[in-house]
Parts: C-alpha cells; structure tokens; sequence
C-alpha cells in the first residue's frame, strides 16, 4: 500500500498573488503618472514570488514519508518521520495533517526538525472503533515569507487505523470445538507431541517429516499428515449483515463502520491463535472469503472487511442460508454480526441456524447513536432510550431460541462476548 507521488510544480499562495496584483497596480499608476517612483515600490512586489520559487529545493529532492498509529482504545496517537536529501530545505517543511472519520484533535501536530529530516506527531481522540486507510499527507516546502509552495516527490504509505475494543485481543486464547466431523475420524489413546491422536489430513507444503503419516502415504500415492486433538481448533465463519435497515444511511454506516472494526479485531485475534477463519458479506447477495489461516489470508481478510459498504438493495435472508450453505460446509460455527432493524421476518440468525450452521448473534446497538447515555439530563430523552431499549431486548429475545445473543451497546468494550467464548464448551459427544 505504498506508491510514489508524481511531482508537482512550484505554486504561488493568495500571499503571492496579493503582491503580485499590488506590484501591477503600482506599475500602472507609474505609467499613469510618469513619475518612476511607483515604479521603484512595484519591482520588490513583483520580484518577490519568483526570487523565493528560486530558493526552493531542486526538482530531483525527495521526501520519504513513514508513519505509524498507536494507542489504546479511543486514544489514537499517529508518529511518523519525513527523511531524504533535503538540504536546508528542512527548516521549510510543513506536513498538514488532518484528524479522519470525524476523530477529535486532543493536541496539535508538532514537529522536530533536525539534519536529516523532519519528525511529527499526532494526538486524536476516535469517537467509536474503525478499521479505515489514512491517505498519506503530503509533505509541502514553504518559503519563509509564504509566498510559493511546493509539494516533494516521495513514498506516501497508506496508514491503516485499527481501533477495536482492547478485550478482543484475549480471544485467542480461546479453543473452538470443531463442529466439522471428518471422514473416518478416529480415536485413540496413543498420545503425540501435540496431545490424543484425533486423524488423518492432506499435508501442508511446509509440514514436518515427522507429521507425515508415511504408511497413509504410500496406500493413497500423495503426502498425509497426522491430526491431534490439541492442534484442532473450530473453524469460524464470520457473517456480516451489510443490508440497508429503517435507521437510514448515516446512522447505517455508522454502525458498519463499528461492525467492521469487531469483525477485523476477532478475526486478527483467532488469526494469532492458527485458527481458521472465514468471512462473508452479505447485501443483495453473499460475497465470500474463504476459511483459511496465515498471513496472506490476514491481508485478504482485511481488504474484505474494507471492502464492505451498505448495500443498496436488501436480500431475503433465506438467500443468505442457501449462499452460505453453497461456500461453506455447514457446521462450522457462524459468527453473524448483524443491527438489523427491520422486519423480523428478515433476522437472518433462523435461516443461517436452520441450514446447519451453528449460530452466535452479535448485534451493534443503534441507541448509543441515536439517543447519546451522556449528556444533559432530559426526561423526555431518558424515557425514550428506555422504551427503545426494551423494545430491541424483546427482539433479541426471540432469538436465542436459536443461538447465544450478545447486544453490543458500549462500542468500546466487548466484554461480554469474550466471556461467552471462554467459558468451557461440552464436548461434543458421537
């Protein structure tokens, strides 16, 4: 995600034109006049601009730019450094940036500058979690006076803002139970390096010699591997609603962006822990990403997640079941994450249950967005959240009958969604 920026001309400022239009007029009234005096004051107007485009760095001068984020929860703070051969130059660069997604500034950017080059930092506060790109600032030469500018040619990285809640990061630590049964699975008491033998599976290109069940090998003609029970994990199938709801197209985006940000923190979290995680999308139709670990799949994941934007047409939800039962073997536990507020009818929670797929409903409130918890007190406010709030309790209600519900309504913290996945599951029993 990085490029080289094209370079760009010296351009004048409204500083530059001001002297530039006041030196014009001077000459003209010269002229006018016939008097050389005017002359004498328009000269240093009208030389100005050009002798300070002059005192610029060359054409060929570059200005690297990189930069990182970091932080804890709504507290984002952005570091970066600009280096190349710049010469003096330095004491002229300005780098304008710009809190994004409506992130509040808590302190202004400040910069050192020094021989080599020029350091800056940022301190922003996120209203809610995101997982978005930073376009990469640009790095601007300045004269002193402020009449001519000029954006340096350079590496621009893109910077990739990840804020999620920070429980999510001890989800990895979490063992699924795997929900697939394989074909011809077996049991026995004969222990390996990574505990109770549970089968047989297709070798991976990097595994050991000593994984390789050899005599399995030589019957089927290609290369097999043992499986243990401690290196089982459940597969995770993250479903994600992107369909339009009743609470309109703002408050719509709002909430995906949200979404967005749970999703990509579970999935990077299991991703740590060599599970196996897939992801899809669904709108008018299902846009699937395959169930599959490592750290291309890391990248494929997040360009998914980025990907995904409100649809503008909603499909049924039964089409939703059917896409999923097409990509994915049913059984594996389906993460949905879903603020649908439409009709019930719609929840895709039975139609993903019913076609096979173990069901955990993760729902980002709207309440936090449309009614704020803080603020000054209001009883016409206060009584309005409450009967909103018990209004989604007697929906998500309905739903448990079909799987575990976690209402998420404090977007910075997703407590009780890591508590559930950590408490110990039965064993699944033949």
């Amino acid at each position: 995600m990085s490029g080289a920026a094209p370079p760009s001309p010296s351009r004048w400022t409204s500083r530059a034109l001001l002297l530039l239009g006041g030196g014009a007029v001077l000459a003209a009234l010269a002229v006018a006049l016939r008097s050389p005096a005017p002359l004498f004051l328009a000269l240093p107007l009208l030389i100005a601009p050009f002798a300070a485009a002059a005192t610029g760095p060359g054409t060929g001068a570059r200005a690297d730019l990189t930069w990182h984020a970091g932080g804890l929860g709504p507290e984002l703070e952005v570091a970066g450094e600009v280096r190349g051969e710049l010469g003096e130059a330095v004491a002229d660069l300005v780098v304008p940036l710009a809190p994004p997604f409506g992130a509040g500034e808590r302190r202004p950017v400040r910069c050192l500058r020094d021989a080599g080059g020029l350091r800056f930092s940022a301190a922003w506060t996120v209203p809610r979690p995101s997982v978005t790109t930073i376009a990469a600032p640009p790095v601007v030469w300045r004269d002193p006076i402020g009449v001519c500018e000029r954006e340096l040619d350079g590496d621009r990285p893109e910077l990739v803002i990840e804020r999620y809640p920070a429980e999510l990061r001890r989800v990895g630590a979490v063992r699924l139970d795997q929900t697939i049964l394989l074909p011809g699975e077996t049991r026995s008491r004969r222990l390996g390096p990574s505990g109770e033998f549970f089968g047989i599976r297709e070798a991976a290109p990097d595994e050991p010699p000593r994984r390789i069940n050899w005599r399995a090998s030589a019957r089927v003609g290609r290369l097999l591997a043992n499986d243990f029970l401690l290196d089982r994990t459940g597969d995770l199938l993250i479903v994600l609603d992107v369909r339009p709801t009743s609470a309109g197209p703002e408050l719509d985006e709002q909430l995906l962006e949200v979404a967005r940000a749970a999703i990509y923190g579970i999935a990077e979290s299991f991703l740590r822990g060599k599970v196996r995680i897939g992801f899809a999308s669904f709108g008018e139709f299902v846009e699937p990403v395959p169930i599959a670990s490592g750290r291309a799949h890391r990248l494929r994941l997040l360009r998914a997640v980025l990907a995904s934007r409100r649809a503008e047409v909603a499909g049924p939800a039964a089409r939703c079941a059917n896409g999923l039962g097409r990509y994915y073997r049913p059984g594996v536990t389906a993460l949905v994450v879903s603020s649908w507020t439409g009709d019930p009818a719609s929840d895709l929670v039975p139609y993903v249950r019913r076609r096979g797929f173990p069901v955990i409903l993760l729902s980002p409130s709207d309440l936090p967005l449309r009614v704020p918890a803080r603020g000054p007190a209001n009883p016409d406010l206060a009584l309005e959240r409450r009967l909103l709030l018990l209004e989604r309790q007697v929906r998500l209600a309905e739903l448990w009958r079909y799987g575990p519900v976690i209402d998420w309504d404090d977007y910075w913290s997703l407590d009780g969604l890591v508590r559930f996945l950590r408490q110990p599951a039965r064993r699944r029993t033949a």
